[in-house]
């Protein structure tokens, strides 16, 4: 009542801050003339004498009858004087950080007084930014702007120089650096995160934003470029964003041939004539002046751009347009609206995993309802129902002013929801729009678990959403359940499924380990076979190669040769004195010892016969007429 604040959070806020003390509370926001303790409602000021009983009395007597609802406001007791408020501020100014810290009965000009101090920079170059609120100059006091205990500014420098030689390496360093731009879409209230190097223009950048917007670059009309951004040229790095993360704002701008504050000011005319008395247009017939025409500017005024086009071919772009319309009538805190078909705002919001699933709240606009201005303005765009809403829904909209449109709809509805819901949107009259629909996805239909018609209230609405997601919650957790048992399940099969097919792999491979092992013994067993036969063949050659043994009682002269195996047998045989030493190789290599793998030695004295010359005769190598040698093998 007294100083005309209806948001509750914002109360809470205020009494916070002055130790839930109300008389304080109200005098920081109501300005010193209109406040509820001068002394022109009988009460002194916070820092006069305390209150007495007498003069407290005297006080309400002499008060003017109109302001009687303040003076029990007040307790008759003495109030003790208010410690003033602290403000911390932290600014930031190119590399350097200051903290700050005043009262807040100081002014925005005792801020930047000592920011001169501290960053050598006069005050009148200064341009300090950050604040939550509209225009503020040097003398405006800190506690008219309501700001929280931490707050958050940074300053500008537009008029000065940039930093010179001593500097170039940071100038460099920036070029260097990435920036995050934050820009908002304003129509479709839609954030893009884009990433762009210090030595890019902003003509980079607005080219960028049309290929994400198609807002061409003439019509771009942005929010949030520091003064210093004069020139389109300009490199980021020079620009004066703040670094490493910068907030924009991009909006299409508005056509010349009608501002809005020209529709704003024939809309006041307007309402100027409605709220004339009715006296003064009682006899307007008398002087021929038609009704339509008294007000036909009026109603070319008042007419609205549809919130939808008609026969839109994209359901995409028919929502482009209805959330630029909605902002533009009922401001930008509204609900963030999907941007696609139905099916599209189905598959977001029902066919995720169960635990990132959400509800699908469909809003059904009618024009021509007069519940939707009141339903928009107050509940739709209420800050508590916009936050409970996008943590919690997937937020779709549609118009059903137009026919084609809602015949649109109900065909939409009937092929998801079927044909009973269809027919009772489709008996709902105009006056009982716009309506709020809750979707809940199950696992083999969607489910209309509520239809919230227009005449409702912030709080009844609020309660409604939360029954919802209550139904929705202990069905998500059922969901969840499942598909946690479903994802074990399958994880275990999956694990069997990898056992079996590395068990698989392993006797694979040790199949083929055998089968080459296999091979490889069958080979080198031909190999053995093929080199027993040539060596055979080659024993046999030799032996049959061989010259006859002669007998005992040649007359020819004969050695007598007696040779040991290394597995202890001997053999022996009658050679002529005059064979060449080869012959007895030849024997030798005939009995399955080739002289390539094995030596014949002597015994008295020790001597390898095999590095003798074969061609000499026995009776040369001195082998006659009996000699006694022995075989070994070769290392």
């Amino acid at each position: 009542a007294c100083t005309g604040i209806e948001n509750i959070d914002e109360a809470i806020t205020l009494l916070e801050q002055n130790n839930w003390d109300l008389v304080a509370a109200i005098n920081g926001v109501i300005p010193q003339e209109n406040g509820i303790l001068q002394s022109e409602y009988g009460v002194e000021t916070l820092h006069g004498p305390a209150y007495g009983p007498s003069s407290h009395s005297a006080a309400a007597s002499s008060a003017p009858s109109s302001s009687s609802a303040f003076r029990h406001v007040v307790p008759s007791r003495q109030i003790v004087e208010r410690q003033p408020r602290m403000l911390d501020f932290r600014v930031e100014y190119r590399d350097r950080n200051v903290d700050v810290v005043l009262e807040d009965s100081s002014t925005v000009g005792d801020v930047k007084h000592i920011l001169e101090n501290e960053l050598q920079i006069p005050a009148s170059k200064m341009l300090l930014k950050g604040w939550k609120t509209g225009d503020v100059d040097d003398s405006t006091v800190l506690k008219s702007l309501h700001l929280p205990k931490n707050n958050s500014l940074y300053v500008l420098t537009p008029d000065l120089p940039p930093p010179s030689s001593s500097h170039s390496g940071a100038l460099q360093e920036s070029l260097n650096q990435n920036f995050m731009l934050i820009v908002t879409h304003r129509e479709v209230q839609r954030e893009y995160n884009l990433n762009f190097s210090g030595s890019s223009t902003i003509q980079e950048v607005k080219r960028n934003v049309y290929d994400l917007t198609s807002i061409p670059v003439r019509h771009q009309l942005w929010e949030g470029w520091p003064p210093s951004a004069t020139d389109d040229s300009m490199t980021l790095a020079v620009s004066g964003l703040t670094f490493p993360c910068h907030r924009l704002t991009v909006g299409r701008r508005s056509s010349p041939v009608q501002t809005r504050e020209q529709s704003e000011e024939q809309c006041t005319d307007v309402h100027m004539v409605s709220d004339s008395d009715g006296d003064d247009f009682e006899d307007a017939t008398e002087f021929g002046v038609d009704d339509g025409e008294m007000f036909g500017v009026a109603s070319s005024a008042l007419r609205k751009s549809p919130m939808m086009p008609e026969n839109a071919e994209n359901e995409g772009d028919a929502l482009l347009q209805f959330t630029a319309e909605f902002s533009s009538r009922y401001g930008d805190c509204h609900p963030v609206y999907f941007i696609g078909s139905l099916e599209a705002a189905f598959q977001e919001a029902f066919y995720g995993k169960a635990r990132d699933r959400k509800l699908l709240a469909i809003y059904l606009h009618h024009d021509e309802s007069v519940l939707t201005n009141v339903f928009c303005s107050q509940m739709l765009c209420a800050e508590s129902i916009v936050s409970y809403l996008s943590q919690n829904f997937i937020t779709w909209a549609w118009d059903m002013t137009k026919e084609a449109n809602r015949a649109r709809f109900l065909t939409m509805c009937t092929r998801h929801f079927g044909s009973v819901v269809a027919q009772t949107i489709r008996t709902q009259k105009t006056d009982q729009f716009p309506l709020f629909l809750i979707i809940m996805g199950k696992r083999s239909s969607n489910e209309v678990l509520n239809v919230i018609q227009g005449n409702t209230t912030v709080d009844e609405l609020m309660m409604r959403l939360m029954a919802a997601m209550e139904i929705f919650s202990a069905q998500q957790q059922e969901d969840i359940k499942d598909e946690d048992e479903r994802e074990a399940r399958e994880n275990v099969k999956r694990e069997q499924d990898e056992a079996y097919r590395i068990s698989l792999e392993a006797d694979r491979a040790k199949r083929e380990a055998q089968e080459r092992e296999m091979a490889e013994q069958f080979r080198l067993e031909q190999i053995r076979k093929e080199q027993e036969e040539e060596r055979e063949a080659i024993r046999l050659s030799l032996e049959q190669s061989l010259p006859p043994e002669p007998k005992e009682e040649s007359t020819e002269s004969v050695s007598k040769l007696r040779i040991r195996t290394p597995s202890g047998e001997f053999f022996e045989r009658r050679f002529l004195a005059s064979s060449k030493l080869q012959v007895v190789f030849d024997f030798v290599a005939s009995k399955g010892y080739p002289w390539e793998e094995y030596k014949l030695l002597g015994t008295f004295p020790r001597r390898d016969v095999t590095q003798l010359d074969p061609n000499k005769s026995l009776l040369e190598v001195k082998l006659y007429p009996q000699e006694t040698l022995f075989l070994e093998a070769k290392e």
